[in-house]
């Protein structure tokens, strides 16, 4: 997949005119229909003026190729990240209504319980040793202290996932920092989880945090790795059409 035509497609070329004439030369064409300048994203000539110019240094610093995929990789990071979080809002929710309105639950849970036990008999599932009723039932036992203790828990959580989607969507050097540490955090009680029952769900998250862990440290340099933040900030600008264009003047020259 060619990203970055796909990303141009998506949000429009990237055009500049710098004011160093061999820069100028080197980004601008004059066809049969006008001015076309090089797109800083795909590199194709686009018709038209660009909509901005200056300097060399001001312009903007557009991803392409590998960087450009990364983007994308970290927006889907960041967004499920956020599915993540309205789950956890929802759980909290739910948490907070069971708090307040406890033995009307309970006692409904209670009336139902029977009606559901057949059904269950016929689709093969043993309701009196199934996990999900038995923390149900846990649930039930708590106290509205706890029960608040344990919606504001889930709530923290949910604001952790919130701040780590926006720092990876906006591609934030803190933002990468932030989701290797909050995800690390959390990885020794996902793997606990598993000690308890492995389900796909439980493995797949698990699954999914180590890689993004590995893949953020190792991609994004952080903590000194491959270089550090300079090798980081080097290859960025290394990347850049712009940069390639200027190196070349200063080789022809």
């Amino acid at each position: 997949m060619d990203f970055a035509l796909r990303s141009c497609s998506w949000h429009g070329h990237e055009t500049y005119a710098p004011d160093e004439p061999e820069l100028r030369d080197r980004l601008h064409v004059d066809t049969a229909v006008g001015q076309a300048w090089r797109c800083l994203r795909c590199g194709n000539f686009v018709p038209g003026a660009p909509p901005a110019s200056g300097p060399a240094d001001a312009a903007p610093e557009v991803p392409r190729g590998r960087l450009l995929r990364d983007r994308l990789i970290m927006r889907l990071l960041a967004t499920e990240r956020m599915f993540r979080a309205l789950g956890l809002v929802l759980l909290a929710i739910g948490v907070f209504k069971l708090r307040s309105s406890k033995g009307r639950v309970e006692d409904a849970f209670e009336n139902e319980l029977p009606l559901i036990r057949p059904l269950a008999r016929q689709l093969g599932w043993n309701i009196d040793d199934s996990k999900l009723v038995h923390h149900i039932e846990q649930a039930f036992s708590l106290s509205a202290t706890t029960l608040t203790w344990i919606a504001v828990g889930l709530l923290v959580y949910a604001g952790l996932q919130v701040i780590e989607a926006v720092g990876l969507w906006m591609v934030k050097r803190w933002g990468e920092y932030f989701a290797v540490v909050a995800t690390s955090l959390f990885l020794p009680l996902e793997i606990y989880e598993l000690t308890e029952k492995i389900t796909w769900l439980r493995a797949g998250l698990l699954l999914v945090n180590v890689a993004a862990v590995v893949w953020l440290i190792w991609s994004k340099r952080l903590f000194g790795v491959r270089g550090g933040g300079a090798a980081y900030h080097a290859e960025h600008s290394e990347e850049s059409l712009m940069t390639v264009e200027r190196a070349a003047v200063k080789q022809a020259s």
